[in-house]
């Protein structure tokens, strides 16, 4: 029997092709798109950009994108379901009152907000079962770590045994409870493991960023400068279509800093990339 082909409603959105060309976007992809987009605004420049208390804001990405290839092999109902629980999870948590008129949805506190979410989320897993049931798990995972750590954990471990993606994801947010709860050893291995994966999933540059900030706070101090050393190295060396440096990914950044501040001279081998002579320079007019 031949299978049902989904049928989704145009959604024109803001774009350089001509008007008689709309995009189109699935519920999932409406719902959740500018959340997501407002969550990173959120959290850009806080240094240590955190997602339920323990991933970066790169995993945050990475789990969209992982749903939203899903949602191209499922039911609109499904990725509708699980765009509203991701929603919950990223409402703002504020005290103060609403502007009289405003529907905004807050919470009053982070304890009411993950309880909200880890409810939504076991019901999209209850009720859809299968890939989305996998994904929301982890959601109601890391959302319940601030109200059972151990019971988050124990599902947390669970999840990582499997191989895929959402395994991945599991694994990287086990590394950082270890690490917050001092089994360093344990941390230290799992991401290894990940950093030894041929796809992680998560990029090894964050991945082994994290590793090098362990590797400090367990005293070894020259081998996490020898990882920082190659993560910098690594990413200084790449070059794009035209020969030309490209910029620094986030975890590159934070991992040149890091490696000036813990060895100064070690970060001056690392030569900075030339100015691009198509941005101009020089002195500016009149001076």
């Amino acid at each position: 029997m031949a299978r049902k082909k989904r049928s989704l409603e145009p959604t024109a959105v803001a774009t350089d092709e001509p008007k008689d060309k709309p995009r189109y976007q699935d519920p999932f992809q409406q719902r959740v798109g500018g959340t997501i987009e407002e969550a990173g605004k959120k959290l850009e420049g806080q240094g240590r950009n955190i997602l339920y208390g323990l991933a970066a804001l790169a995993v945050l990405a990475i789990v969209v994108w992982i749903i939203y290839s899903w949602s191209g092999r499922s039911n609109a109902a499904a990725t509708a379901a699980l765009g509203k629980a991701i929603e919950i999870s990223q409402t703002r948590v504020t005290g103060e009152p609403l502007p009289a008129g405003s529907t905004e949805k807050t919470f009053k506190t982070e304890k009411e907000r993950a309880e909200a979410a880890v409810a939504e989320f076991q019901g999209v897993a209850e009720k859809y079962g299968g890939d989305v049931a996998e994904k929301a798990r982890y959601f109601v995972a890391v959302n319940r770590l601030s109200l059972d750590r151990g019971a988050a954990i124990a599902e947390l471990e669970g999840l990582a045994k499997e191989s895929d993606e959402i395994g991945s994801l599991s694994k990287f947010a086990l590394a950082q409870t270890r690490t917050a709860d001092g089994r360093t050893d344990e941390a230290a291995a799992l991401y290894q493991e990940l950093a030894g994966l041929s796809d992680p999933i998560i990029s090894k540059e964050t991945i082994n960023f994290e590793l090098a900030k362990l590797l400090e706070k367990q005293g070894k101090k020259q081998e996490a400068v020898d990882l920082l050393f190659s993560i910098v190295k690594s990413a200084s060396e790449v070059k794009d279509a035209g020969g030309k440096a490209v910029t620094l990914t986030p975890a590159a950044q934070n991992a040149k800093v890091k490696l000036a501040e813990l060895d100064p001279e070690k970060a001056k081998e690392i030569p900075e990339p030339a100015p691009d002579p198509s941005l101009g320079g020089g002195m500016p007019f009149g001076l």
